[in-house]
């Protein structure tokens, strides 16, 4: 049986949420759950976008929960979803078989990297 993935992985899934936000609390153990079902294909990493702010290099999050999926500098997917585990797992499930393509934003540079050594 392989080990859950470690901070290197290529594939990042993170969750961009605020600590003063409801809806965030309310998914965090959603989050923790999908990330726990997906442990040996990704790093899961909560981010709050003021703690962490550094790490975003100046991507303003308006929208929570939102998620970043990766294939190393690859941005999967980034945006808001909606907060059950199940449009997660979808997403994942999608980014990993390559069905999500490429987000193509400049502002998103580096971001991946960034979130993942948070972890």
């Amino acid at each position: 049986m392989s080990e859950p993935v470690d901070a290197a992985s290529p594939w990042v899934v993170a969750c961009l949420c605020a600590a003063w936000c409801r809806t965030c609390d309310e998914y965090r153990p959603t989050f923790d759950l999908v990330g726990s079902e997906f442990a040996h294909e990704a790093a899961f990493v909560w981010v709050d976008i003021e703690d962490d702010e550094d790490a975003l290099g100046g991507i303003d999050v308006v929208d929570f929960p939102t998620l970043l999926i990766a294939h190393g500098e690859r941005v999967q997917f980034f945006g808001p979803v909606l907060p059950h585990a199940q449009t997660a797992r979808q997403l994942i499930q999608r980014a990993l078989q390559g069905d999500l393509g490429t987000v193509s934003d400049s502002a998103l540079a580096g971001l991946p990297a960034r979130l993942r050594a948070l972890r």
